[in-house]
């Protein structure tokens, strides 16, 4: 049965001294069910901090081990990695090139940070174990590398690219030796994921017909899966707790989320607004999903408790932000722009 907020619905106590059936609006129900979000928690007020350089920041990520998030940029002078144990107060970090690096992710059993980039030559991928000294590493193509996830299950890295002929993904078991292997598809492919309940990867495209996605479960062998529609799918997330894989992206009207209980199936779903949509997360603990934008006026972020719903939410400034991740630890949001003058982070506390 499908409410509409005009409909009544009859309810009977089953006991009791007023025994009867009463109306209850159906909007009235739906509140009780799913009362709407408290202002003020994690997700829904947004504050800019001062970044510790007007950068074009690219990637964020937080590591429990080492209580500390680390980004990563595209631009700058000997100050493309920033570093905060808090959200709120940034140190810059040397990069070990300056490259265009622009995806990082933490890989726990290695300790280390791992970050891959869009330029440089034979060495697109740098390692920290501690955010602060990096290290170049060789890598087997010169290709745009746009993201990079640790699957622990495989210990494996693995990265994927927008470019290349017949090796847009790349693996490494420590961060150091790095092996160039295909796609099922030379896609511009923009994210990837690790699902370990699935015991799976999937990866994302921008390109590709209506099959925009892959899926492997050893990170050498891919198949190429159909997404519900063909939009610029930029950004994707496994949220455990609800068996569900979500994608967000940059194009698309109206229908700019991609859902999917195993990889294989997806279904579009409405997106709170038709901005560019660049990047999101899931925090358990929180119990909802988070995506960030890089286009739209006032509403640059958006958040939804099951994937298949979504709110828009006042974002506090119309920059590109374009990553975006969780910390349990410190139960806070953080995100990453690459424009604005010295508020290039914005944090949900």
């Amino acid at each position: 049965m499908t409410l509409q907020p005009g409909d009544l619905l009859a309810i009977t106590r089953p006991a009791g001294p007023q025994v009867g059936t009463y109306q209850l609006p159906a909007a009235a129900l739906a509140e009780l069910l799913n009362p709407p979000p408290v202002l003020g928690i994690s997700g829904v007020v947004w504050s800019t901090v001062r970044s510790a350089a007007d950068n074009s920041w690219q990637a964020i990520c937080w590591s429990p081990e080492l209580q500390l998030y680390a980004c990563v940029a595209g631009s700058g002078s000997g100050n493309r990695v920033m570093t905060s144990s808090d959200g709120i107060r940034w140190s810059p970090q040397p990069s070990a090139a300056e490259h265009n690096w622009v995806a990082l992710c933490w890989a726990a059993e290695l300790g280390l940070f791992v970050a891959v980039s869009d330029s440089g030559i034979g060495n697109r991928v740098m390692t920290s174990p501690n955010g602060r000294s990096w290290t170049l590493r060789q890598t087997p193509a010169d290709n745009s590398w746009t993201s990079i996830c640790w699957a622990p299950a495989l210990g494996l890295l693995v990265a994927v690219a927008s470019s290349g002929t017949g090796n847009r993904v790349m693996t490494s078991r420590d961060g150091i030796t790095w092996t160039a292997g295909p796609a099922v598809a030379d896609q511009e492919w923009r994210s990837i994921c690790w699902a370990p309940q699935l015991g799976q990867l999937v990866a994302v495209s921008s390109t590709g017909g209506s099959q925009r996605v892959m899926t492997s479960s050893d990170g050498r062998s891919w198949t190429l899966r159909t997404a519900a529609a063909a939009n610029s799918w930029t950004a994707l997330c496994w949220a455990a707790e609800l068996g569900l894989l979500v994608a967000v992206s940059s194009s698309g009207r109206g229908n700019r989320v991609l859902t999917s209980p195993n990889g294989i199936s997806w279904t579009s779903r409405s997106s709170a607004a038709d901005n560019a949509w660049t990047s999101l997360c899931w925090a358990p603990e929180r119990e909802l999903l988070v995506a960030v934008a890089s286009s739209g006026t006032g509403s640059r972020i958006m958040t939804s408790a099951y994937g298949l719903n979504w709110t828009v939410r006042s974002s506090p400034a119309d920059l590109g932000w374009r990553s975006l991740c969780w910390s349990p630890q410190r139960r806070q949001f953080a995100a990453v722009s690459n424009s604005g003058a010295g508020n290039r982070v914005m944090v949900s506390p």
